[in-house]
């Protein structure tokens, strides 16, 4: 499992050098076979621009706050 902020999974396709978040590291979260994103809503973030990572087949959106979402994703692991 690897946590990282949404800035941080941003799909190579937004990474032209036009873009505003053009430079900043990134998790290659397109090419996981799963990829899990909480958020609180669909909205864009401070970027303003929609992230593709959304809409992949592989993507789950889980809409919930984010640090409540990971601490009961650890208690469930911990149950196991």
């Amino acid at each position: 499992m690897i946590i990282g902020v949404l800035k941080e999974m941003n799909v190579k396709e937004q990474r032209v050098a036009i873009s505003s978040i053009a430079g900043m590291p990134i998790l290659n979260v397109d090419e996981a076979r799963t990829c899990v994103v909480i958020k609180r809503s669909l909205g864009s973030g401070f970027a303003g621009l929609a992230n593709p990572l959304f809409t992949y087949p592989h993507t789950l959106m889980l809409l919930k706050d984010a640090k409540k979402a990971i601490e009961e994703i650890v208690k469930g692991f911990k149950e196991l």
